[in-house]
């Protein structure tokens, strides 16, 4: 909050620090909560339509890379004029992009809905956008808890709405459960308001960092190693989540998993995500960055060998991801930690949502192989596989990671 409104005691109480922090924490899990119920509608959908899965997958692997693409964008509009009314414009395409998903046969608008339009909105109104708004509210000390706290919040929301959509499902319907998803999203909208009390402060200099134009600054963070490196194991973070949000649930069917069970699975990584995305905070405020990322991304590759190897029941599938879930998202404070740390606040939603961005292009090769080569195979083993590989090489590019302020955005 600027000085003269912390002065003003006109200032209405919505624009309090805790109302501003507890409201960018129920937009996280408005936003993160509707995407993560997308894998329950892939039979749905495809046996509707008469169309193959690779339709379905193809759709939800472009919005994914829609989603990186317009993230930087989102975070420039959001370092120049604050993050709230970009949250705002958002949510009006989130709603708009899952009714289209709900009222078209035509697969060319489908993913036109439910790929480009739901992606440009998840990108506007996503936590990333929350997080830079955060960063800028609370003191440095509190940054990596902030981060957390906003990270677990999304999380939440996949406990809250995959349970919830899969329960809609049941009950009216997979269209019925659509256009009530459509509406939730537009409670974005309602509890952005607090966050416009930085509405249009947060692109100006701020003490202790160098006075950089966002072109120099853009320019200068990819020039650093460490960033690319973070950049690159960010990619892998994004094929690993995504492959598993979308192809997880009709997996489990395969298997003899019920749909009521795979819900249910679905809510327990976000309910898991919660605990790991909140303690990922504390750690990454505490002490190194790098090292926990380096870990997060072993576990998950021990994880899944041990899920595909052994045989799928309820049991197994709960362990499964229980341990994913608190692995999931906990990737997410230390990443953004590492890009304050290397240059500072007053870019960090543009030069976060580069690093998003791999993350996304990941995220589109997850969702689409996985449907692409199980119309190819008949399974999903090649992808699992890939995932693993992934998770290796991921751990490894972290670690020669600097973790201190890099010396062009340092302020002379």
């Amino acid at each position: 909050m600027t000085p003269s409104q912390t002065s003003d005691s006109r200032v209405p109480w919505y624009f309090a620090p805790m109302i501003v922090l507890i409201a960018g924490c129920i937009v996280a899990i408005i936003n993160f909560g509707v995407r993560s119920t997308f894998g329950l509608f892939t039979i749905p959908i495809s046996e509707a339509n008469q169309w193959p899965r690779e339709i379905f997958s193809l759709a939800i692997a472009i919005q994914n890379l829609v989603w990186g693409i317009a993230t930087p964008l989102a975070g420039m509009l959001a370092d120049r004029f604050g993050s709230a009314r970009v949250l705002m414009s958002g949510a009006v395409l989130y709603a708009i992009g899952i009714l289209v998903m709900d009222n078209t046969a035509s697969p060319v608008v489908f993913h036109l809905g439910g790929g480009v339009l739901v992606g440009v909105g998840i990108a506007m109104s996503s936590f990333s956008i929350v997080m830079a708004a955060l960063g800028r509210i609370v003191p440095p000390e509190k940054r990596s808890w902030a981060f957390g706290l906003a990270t677990a919040s999304g999380s939440l929301g996949q406990f809250i709405f995959a349970p919830f959509a899969a329960a809609l499902q049941s009950a009216y319907g997979w269209h019925s459960a659509l256009t009530i998803l459509a509406i939730s999203s537009l409670l974005i909208i309602v509890f952005a308001v607090p966050l416009l009390v930085q509405n249009t402060r947060s692109s100006a200099k701020v003490a202790g960092e160098a006075d950089l134009s966002m072109g120099e600054a853009i320019s200068k963070a990819f020039g650093q190693r460490s960033y690319v490196l973070l950049t690159s194991g960010f990619f892998v973070c994004g094929f690993q989540l995504a492959f598993i949000t979308v192809h997880l649930p009709p997996y489990l069917a395969e298997h003899g998993i019920s749909k009521e069970l795979a819900g249910l699975a679905m809510g327990l990584i976000g309910l898991f995500n919660v605990a790991g995305s909140y303690l990922s905070g504390i750690i990454g405020g505490r002490g190194e960055k790098r090292l926990p990322l380096s870990l997060i991304y072993v576990l998950r590759s021990i994880s899944v060998v041990a899920f595909i190897t052994l045989p799928i029941t309820p049991v197994t599938t709960l362990i499964f991801t229980a341990t994913m879930g608190f692995l999931w998202l906990s990737t997410v404070p230390l990443t953004m930690g590492l890009v304050t740390v290397m240059f500072g606040t007053r870019y960090m939603a543009t030069l976060y949502g580069f690093v998003f961005l791999s993350h996304q292009v990941g995220s589109f090769l997850g969702v689409w192989l996985g449907g692409k080569l199980y119309d190819i195979y008949g399974n999903y083993d090649i992808v699992w596989w890939m995932g693993v590989a992934l998770g290796v090489f991921a751990a490894l590019v972290h670690l020669p990671i600097v973790e201190k302020r890099a010396a062009t955005f340092a302020a002379a």
